[in-house]
């Protein structure tokens, strides 16, 4: 995959596709492989590669054939990424063969591996890196699932801890968290099986839900630790980030959609209708007000059965608030499952497109029981204004890691006389037959 992402990088052209549930997103990125490591203006640091991205093309539209965050028709997802693929391109004025995608499917699951090994030279190299990660023994994570994920989070050399990078420093004995992501392994092959019918060569797969905490938290709150809540359309994902790494990842099967399908039931009209009147009219919190605020219902010209023709803008918060707080609990159990609890920050960014839901940041809070706060994606030159909306968090985000991407364990060379190695080449089966 490092092969395919950096040859991506040399041509200067990628296109980044986020498949969603409620709509498919296209960014054409051109990019200068020399910026990507250029220093800040003012000598302080290094820029995160911003600097080196632009968008020159940008494209959405609605998503067809994705339940749940999976593939359900694999010609109506082929027919939505072509869409977004050529206006892109139209819009650019190029044509990309690269592609790098994420999507929200599969049935997260983490994992906290941990390896050790000695330190040969007394100086950290790579081969070191990859001794320590060989030693780590992977679960048993069942054979129809497969790793998305294998982040190296932290290092610790000897008596010293909380290193992200070890590589030229001296010591004798290394050891390595790791944290470790498994989705099915269907939703990777119809992704990668749209792609191919497409006519396109995928250089990256993300989940959403990483990409998504990469765009909308803060460089605060990705070190001092922090959870994202990704509120799309046919599910919820949830990441938790420390030290700027992702360290646990998971996923509610449900979102907006299933919000937009209560108020369909409930107020028996069409989902299109119900979906308008809930961006248009929809929040969480009633006041004395929305019991005289009334909203028209429209019909269906052929239906000819008496209805209501006028509802309080109450009642249709009576619908809607009951989902968002069973998504919510659920969310929050899944924190309390991975221990939030402890860490230092504790914040919780809300994005995605549910996430604009007015009076969404008191129920999260209320329910959450820590500080909450929406979260937009950060901007990345060239981004279009009408792409700077929390929907499209997961699609920045991917950018935001070509950018600057986070070294996984297949880039580091594995010693061949360890068994752990066998351990992880066993994880790592479908790259290494697919890529």
């Amino acid at each position: 995959m490092r092969a395919r992402r950096e040859s991506a990088l040399r041509k200067g052209l990628v296109a980044i596709v986020d498949l969603g549930s409620s709509k498919i997103t296209c960014l054409i990125l051109a990019i200068d492989p020399a910026l990507l490591r250029a220093p800040r203006a003012d000598g302080v640091g290094r820029l995160d590669g911003h600097a080196g991205l632009k968008v020159i093309g940008a494209a959405t539209t609605r998503s067809r054939g994705i339940e749940l965050g999976e593939i359900a028709s694999m010609e109506e997802v082929e027919r939505g990424v072509r869409t977004v693929i050529q206006s892109a391109q139209k819009m650019a004025e190029v044509r990309v063969d690269h592609v790098i995608a994420c999507y929200s499917g599969g049935q997260p699951r983490s994992y906290g591996l941990l390896g050790t090994a000695e330190v040969e030279h007394g100086e950290v190299s790579e081969s070191d890196i990859g001794a320590a990660l060989a030693d780590g023994e992977i679960p048993d994570y069942g054979a129809a699932r497969e790793v998305i994920h294998a982040l190296p989070v932290n290092f610790t050399l000897d008596h010293r801890t909380g290193l992200t990078d070890p590589r030229g420093l001296t010591g004798a004995q290394l050891s390595v968290d790791m944290h470790m992501m498994t989705v099915s392994q269907e939703s990777i092959l119809n992704l990668v099986q749209v792609m191919r019918r497409c006519d396109l060569e995928l250089s990256g797969l993300v989940h959403s839900s990483y990409a998504a905490g990469l765009a909308a938290m803060t460089e605060d709150e990705l070190e001092l630790g922090g959870a994202c809540i990704d509120l799309g359309g046919g599910s919820t994902g949830l990441s938790i980030f420390m030290k700027r790494q992702m360290i646990y990842s998971d996923a509610v099967r449900l979102g907006g959609d299933h919000v937009t399908l209560d108020i369909c039931k409930g107020l028996e009209i069409s989902a299109q209708t119900a979906e308008r009147i809930k961006t248009v009219h929809g929040g969480l919190v009633a006041t004395s007000r929305d019991d005289r605020d009334l909203i028209e219902l429209p019909r269906d010209s052929n239906d000819h059965a008496p209805g209501r023709q006028m509802i309080s803008r109450a009642e249709l918060i009576g619908v809607m608030r009951p989902r968002v707080e069973e998504i919510l609990e659920a969310a929050r159990d899944r924190l309390d499952a991975a221990s939030f609890e402890h860490m230092p920050g504790r914040r919780i960014v809300l994005t995605g497109g549910g996430s604009q839901i007015p009076g969404l940041e008191e129920i999260a809070t209320r329910i959450l029981g820590r500080q909450v706060r929406p979260g937009r994606p950060l901007r990345i030159p060239g981004l279009p204004q009408a792409q700077t909306a929390a929907q499209f968090s997961a699609a920045v985000g991917m950018a935001l890691h070509l950018a600057k991407p986070q070294d996984e364990c297949w880039d580091f060379e594995m010693p061949a006389d360890r068994t752990g190695k066998q351990r992880i080449r066993k994880a790592m089966r479908w790259f290494r037959d697919n890529w």
